[in-house]
């Protein structure tokens, strides 16, 4: 077999290396347009993981690598004039220069041909000479750029500037992350030894600070003169270098992120980052081109056809490739709003740098430093005015205060629509489903979207607040919450709009009634789907009616003893069709401009805001995405539409996303929501609520600790198991939750139960 490597990177030799262990016959030449010991990075970083997949790949060679690493356990973020350090990450570095003379060196004693200071030629060339061609040619392959048409590349261009360089300075105890203030904005540095005397200092900043110092204009060495200004008490005497010789002008950067929607054509496969591209801020690039190496070398050895191989290979490798982009996704965009978080504590920063992946989570961390986490744990419950004297909790026991409402916990149980009312009126269903959430352990406890009117149901089995009944039954739900549990409760208000008269959700979600269906209003005449009915646009007249409404609601839920309210304004009801643009084409002062489609929702909102008894708390839910890219709200627009409500005296803004439109393309994953959640509450000091594919205990504590949001939501979880708070503080090793008193028992021998699993892992 003829095998042609195009470019020497780590991945091409390693490619190489492994190909011939596999197959000592094959003919392998690794083609290299620069100098043996040309290199224009500094270090690169390793796990242990990807250090025994080498050694199990090749011993020989991961020998040699692990005799030149620098190991290192510790975090530090030096920001504001404090070093916060961390412990048990587990990091070792290496020179990129050192580690390309040792996989040379490899190769050369194996056997493989390597041809340097060689330009390759197109690839297409090589496919007819060779039995394999590997695009091992990094972020600019040539060769993916030749078959663009086949590989499909998304390279999306970041939005930081960086630039890589080097110093003799001393980062030998930790990998550290300096936070530097300036006039004209923060600039940031990642800095790491690789070697006994030389460290990697990647200099960061965002679009605008690169811009005010004018660094785009700059020679390379009045940018590094200008860095080592800035860095100089973390510098020492000690100057900063590049090795970019190659570069003209100024060596600055921004990171392309690159996915390819197939690997391979023919004979020519991808790899490394002409495949996919990772992010120098978790370190996984060189991580991610040596694991693919080994994975291609083995299957282009085992399998009967390239085609074969290359599908193998591809299935194997991309779920993973990515996994790591999306961590690398996460990091990236800590960084580029890093800026918004740069006023908190450094201990919230810190442990917000610590978790920017999703990779470390809370309990995670506290395996790495418990002593670390705990002291965190103990600065969260003391900011939240909770007792510092006892034992350290987690972040989501703390308490939270809005008005004069006081919540035991930051846990929520969110909005989750029964189906169960008759004529508007909650019933026994709703009453015990309800109590046994409250008698759960959240802090919490809201209910599903309650309608302002009989014609603003969603379906015939939602509830209301518009009969005398109605507020009869709610009292009795909220008396048995009040009486039996130390939960609140919220009721959530809202009018269904365009997306009313449909059935019962188990009936058909979003679904006209088949009979019975009642006229519809929205902002505009425009149904919401082909299948659904035409609302009629809203006169005034309607609008006086339904602020009305709106306000007798909340007027009986203050009567029924609801501790809060909130205006459901989200998921395309209502008052979301004022809102988005997408059902909202008046062409009257209700419509057009963001000020003008926000008008009529804050005139019910301040409606409702100024009949609620001022003690007592006021939300709003709303949609912070339409998932419709530009023409729709965007999460930019959310943060204005955040500070409009809070102007009008919301107290918190429950931040959710989408079912605004049949056309959105929402992104689904982990905490998909809470992006949103964090960068409003983080942009304007608004106090918010995340929501949305939040199910771990984990998953709670890492949003609060970070401070990407004040209460967090769990709507799933609940309906899986009422008592979710209780049996996450089991599992926590939290004893302070309190239990219904007649359930203690239970509780005892849950106890029991926990405490013998954890000494049992323990021991293992």
């Amino acid at each position: 077999m003829r095998v042609a490597c195009l470019g020497g990177g780590p991945a091409g030799l390693y490619f190489g290396i492994s190909m011939k262990l596999r197959d000592p016959d094959a003919e392998v030449v690794v083609i290299e347009r620069n100098r043996p010991d040309d290199t224009f990075g500094w270090g690169v970083v390793l796990s242990d993981e990807t250090l025994d997949n080498l050694a199990a790949n090749d011993a020989a060679s991961a020998a040699v690598i692990r005799k030149h690493f620098a190991y290192w356990d510790d975090v530090a973020l030096v920001h504001k004039g404090q070093r916060t350090v961390s412990s048990g990450h587990g990091f070792c570095g290496i020179g990129r220069k050192q580690l390309l003379l040792i996989l040379q060196d490899r190769a050369r004693e194996l056997g493989v041909e390597m041809r340097f200071e060689t330009e390759a030629a197109s690839a297409s060339d090589y496919m007819m000479s060779y039995d394999v061609v590997v695009a091992s040619d990094g972020l600019n392959s040539k060769s993916r750029a030749e078959f663009a048409d086949v590989f499909r590349p998304d390279i999306d261009q970041r939005r930081c500037q960086f630039v890589w360089l080097g110093t003799h300075q001393k980062f030998d105890d930790a990998f550290t992350f300096i936070f530097e203030e300036t006039p004209k904005g923060w600039v940031w540095a990642h800095a790491y030894q690789f070697d006994r005397d030389t460290a990697t200092f990647i200099v960061e900043c965002s679009q605008q600070t690169f811009d005010a110092f004018g660094f785009g204009e700059m020679t390379k060495q009045e940018s590094i003169a200008l860095c080592e200004d800035i860095f100089k008490d973390h510098l020492g005497d000690h100057p900063l270098m590049s090795n970019a010789s190659h570069i003209r002008g100024s060596a600055w950067l921004r990171f392309p992120r690159v996915l390819c929607e197939k690997w391979s054509y023919k004979n020519l496969v991808l790899l490394g980052d002409a495949a996919a591209t990772a992010h120098f801020s978790i370190g996984s690039g060189t991580k991610l081109a040596l694991e693919s190496a080994i994975a291609l070398a083995d299957f282009v050895h085992k399998e009967d056809t390239l085609e074969a191989a290359f599908a193998r290979y591809e299935d194997e490798r991309r779920l993973e490739v990515l996994r790591l982009q999306s961590a690398a996704r996460n990091s990236v965009e800590w960084f580029e709003n890093v800026e918004r978080y740069l006023d908190q504590d450094s201990v919230q920063l810190n442990y917000a740098m610590l978790t920017r992946s999703q990779r470390i989570s809370h309990e995670n961390l506290r395996q790495r430093d418990a002593n670390w986490l705990g002291h965190a744990e103990a600065w969260f419950m003391q900011q939240s005015g909770g007792a510092v004297d006892g034992p350290a909790r987690p972040p989501m026991f703390a308490p939270f205060r809005l008005r004069g409402m006081q919540l035991k916990n930051r846990i929520v149980v969110s909005p989750m629509a029964q189906y169960k009312a008759v004529d508007g009126c909650p019933v026994d269903w709703h009453l015990i489903h309800y109590g046994e959430r409250a008698k759960g352990g959240a802090g919490l406890v809201y209910t599903e979207m309650t309608c302002v009117s009989a014609e603003g149901r969603i379906t015939p089995g939602c509830p209301g607040l518009y009969e005398p009944e109605h507020e009869a039954a709610w009292a009795r739900l909220t008396e048995f919450v009040h009486a039996e549990t130390d939960a609140k409760i919220c009721c959530q208000i809202g009018h269904s709009g365009r997306k009313g008269s449909t059935c019962i959700g188990w009936e058909g979600m979003d679904q006209p009634l088949k009979e019975g269906n009642w006229p519809l209003i929205s902002a505009s005449a425009i149904p919401w789907s082909d299948g659904n009915a035409v609302p009629s646009a809203m006169d005034r007249a309607d609008m006086d009616r339904v602020t009305s409404q709106f306000v007798t609601a909340a007027r009986m839920a203050d009567r029924a003893g609801f501790d809060m309210i909130e205006l459901h304004a989200a998921h395309g009801y209502l008052i979301s069709s004022f809102i988005s643009p997408l059902s909202n084409t008046r062409d009257d002062m209700y419509g057009g401009s963001l000020e003008n489609r926000m008008r009529y929702p804050l005139e019910v909102f301040s409606a409702m805001r100024s009949t609620w008894p001022k003690n007592k708390p006021m939300a709003v839910r709303i949609s912070a995405n339409d998932w419709v890219g530009p023409t729709g709200v965007t999460p930019q627009q959310a943060v204005d539409i955040a500070a409009m409500f809070d102007a009008a005296g919301a107290d918190i803004v429950d931040v959710s996303a989408g079912q605004t439109s049949t056309d959105a393309n929402p992104v689904y994953g982990r905490m998909f929501q809470t992006p949103f959640a964090d960068r409003i509450r983080n942009e304007c000091g608004i106090s918010t609520m995340a929501v949305g594919n939040i199910y771990e205990a984990d998953h709670v504590n890492s949003i609060l600790m970070a401070g990407r949001a004040d209460l967090v939501c769990l709507a799933r979880p609940h309906l899986d198991d009422p008592y979710w708070t209780l049996h996450a503080a089991t599992a926590l090793g939290d004893r302070q939750e309190t239990w219904p008193r007649p359930y203690e028992a239970g509780r005892d021998q849950a106890w029991r139960l926990a405490d013998r699993m954890a000494e049992t892992a323990g021991e293992v």
